[in-house]
Formats: C-alpha cells, sequence, structure tokens
C-alpha cells in the first residue's frame, strides 16, 4: 500500500510535538496533517481532518487522552506517547497501536508506524479494536465524566450525577443542570462506578445512593426508586436485591 498515513499530533508539550515532527519529516509512509496542544482540540480537529494515525500524550491539562477518545465520532489508530510507564499495561488492554515512553528515538517511533501499516488492511480487527478504546478509563472508579455536546465539551463530576438510564448504544446522564447525553455502555459505568456510591436497579438505570428517597411497592414483586426529585425509576428483581445488599433492609 502505498499511500500515505495522515498523522496528527496531540499532545501539551511543544518539545515533544517539535520532536516529533522532526523524526516524522521525511518519513516516506507518514504525511503530518496537523497538531495540537490538548484535548479538547484533538477532539475538534480528529473530528474535522479525520486522520488515519494519531500520536497522543495521556497526561494533558483539561481532559486527559483517555477521556479524549471517549469524546471521538472519527476512530483514527493511536500511538501514546507519555513520560509515565504505569500506563502502558492499560494502553494495550484498550488494543493502542504502541505505547512510547518518553523519551523514545526514532528508530523506536519508525517500529510503531509499521505496526499501523501492517493493520490497516486488518478491517475486521482494526474496528473491534478501536471500538475499544472509546470504552476504556483511566482509573479504577470514575471521578468525572466528560461529554461532547455538539460542538462544547462538559465535564460532569461524579457527585454531580443523579442517575443514568440506557439508551441503546448511548446512555442519557442526569445531574440537577440537565442531562447529558454519552457514547458509553451501562456494563461500563457499572464497572467504573464506585459501588458505594451507585447502584444499577434496572437494565436501564444505575442511580446514585444518596439520591434515593424511597423505595415503594406498586405491584406484587414490583418496585419503583422514588428519588428526591420525585422521579420515579422502575427497579427489577436483581436491582431489588441489589438495593437491600447494599441498603441493608
Amino acid at each position: 500500500m502505498n499511500e500515505k498515513l495522515n498523522v496528527l499530533l496531540v499532545d501539551d508539550e511543544e518539545l515533544a510535538r517539535d520532536l516529533l515532527k522532526s523524526y516524522l519529516k521525511g518519513h516516506e509512509k507518514v504525511q503530518l496533517i496537523g497538531e495540537c496542544e490538548n484535548g479538547f482540540e484533538g477532539v475538534q480537529k480528529i473530528n474535522e481532518l479525520k486522520p488515519d494515525l494519531v500520536f497522543l500524550d495521556i497526561q494533558m491539562p483539561k481532559i486527559t487522552g483517555f477521556e479524549m477518545l471517549q469524546l471521538l465520532d472519527h476512530k483514527p489508530e493511536i500511538i501514546f506517547t507519555t513520560a509515565y510507564d504505569q500506563y502502558a499495561l492499560k494502553a494495550f488492554e484498550i488494543n493502542a497501536i504502541d505505547y512510547l515512553l518518553k523519551p523514545f528515538s526514532k528508530e523506536r517511533m519508525c517500529a510503531a508506524i509499521d505496526k499501523v501499516v501492517e493493520r490497516r488492511g486488518q478491517a475486521q480487527e482494526q474496528s473491534q479494536r478501536i471500538s475499544r478504546l472509546s470504552e476504556y478509563a483511566d482509573e479504577e472508579y470514575l471521578d468525572r465524566v466528560v461529554v461532547k455536546d455538539r460542538h462544547r465539551i462538559h465535564i460532569i463530576p461524579i457527585e454531580q450525577i443523579r442517575y443514568i438510564e440506557s439508551m441503546d448504544d448511548y446512555v442519557l446522564i442526569y445531574t440537577d443542570e440537565g442531562r447529558q447525553m454519552k457514547q458509553n455502555t451501562m456494563k461500563f459505568f457499572e464497572s467504573h462506578l464506585d459501588p458505594h456510591e451507585f447502584i444499577r436497579i434496572h437494565r436501564s438505570y444505575i442511580v446514585r445512593v444518596s439520591q434515593i428517597e424511597e423505595i415503594q411497592q406498586y405491584e406484587k414483586e414490583s418496585y419503583v426508586v422514588i428519588l428526591k426529585d420525585k422521579t420515579k425509576l422502575k427497579v427489577s428483581k436483581s436491582g431489588y436485591k441489589n438495593l437491600k445488599e447494599a441498603l441493608d433492609f
């Protein structure tokens, strides 16, 4: 395949971007199409320019590299570049192409690019691999959720979430300020929210424990949860079991 890879750099350190640009200059397999100094700009540029490959730093101001991946409409291949080796295993768990630990050599970068070229023809594997990138959080339990709403990015602290509702491949996140839609699964949130603070009460609902005001029976073995704002949410049999265990009644 002779077509060049369109490459974008996302890194808050100018020196790191300059080093990568010097390494990429003249590389026969790539074409640099832009650079970004933070994750917000990265989301905009990736969705606009649709690069084949992104060199992505992990620890950046405002939002992390992992959080940025969750906001993308266009899903490029990812090579992580970072000074922190504790993220290496996590990066490979979500099937990033490679993980470059700063400072890295030009030869090491070229070897990573070769991996991208090798995998480009494997469309199904690529699709499965990239879909996992947006299902990852870089912490055991989330302390915030990053949501893209058209051209705006919202950072929602976990303590502001009242409940989460499933909507096919998306979820609706409810706060006192309203609701936001995010492309994640309920399984993702169930595994990344502190179980002492949130309970899965139904296949469609995860609720913050502190928001529960009452559990009400309306039919035999059928219950609803009533939140402090009087919102009523259905409770499944397994959800009722989860409530009993969590609230000890």
